[in-house]
């Protein structure tokens, strides 16, 4: 009896984590923009504890931007996507990378790069969107 109390009502299933439509590389693009942003700024202040703190900014969103870029590529984006865009693994793979270096690096080039392979994301992205 206790378990039909408890026993779910109704089954669903769905082939994303939310109905389609909530992905958008902005995500990814805003996060990269700060990561960027933090080291331009860290290059102009030398104090240890501002440093301390953008330190750990630039990280939180360099792994939210990596979070971003992850979610995308393995739950947007859909066989037919790849064969379209043979390149696209390798460039999500390129962009992670970046956005790695970017953790790690003070020189705000590693977030620009890393904002670059985003745009690229950002369009095929897009062009799957109109077809």
């Amino acid at each position: 009896m206790l378990s039909r109390l408890f026993a779910p009502k109704v089954n669903v299933s769905a082939h994303c984590d939310l109905p389609c439509g909530v992905y958008d590389p902005a995500q990814a693009r805003i996060e990269a923009e700060s990561v960027k942003a933090v080291q331009e700024k860290m290059a102009g202040n030398d104090d240890p504890h501002f440093q301390a703190r953008a330190t750990v900014i630039k990280e939180q969103r360099a792994e939210l931007a990596k979070h971003h870029v992850s979610v995308l590529w393995s739950d947007y984006f859909k066989p037919p996507h790849f064969e379209k865009y043979p390149e696209l693994h390798q460039l999500v793979n390129d962009t992670l990378k970046a956005l790695s270096a970017a953790k790690g690096s003070t020189d705000p080039a590693t977030g620009q790069k890393a904002l670059d392979y985003i745009a690229q994301i950002d369009k095929i992205f897009w062009e799957t969107k109109k077809a």
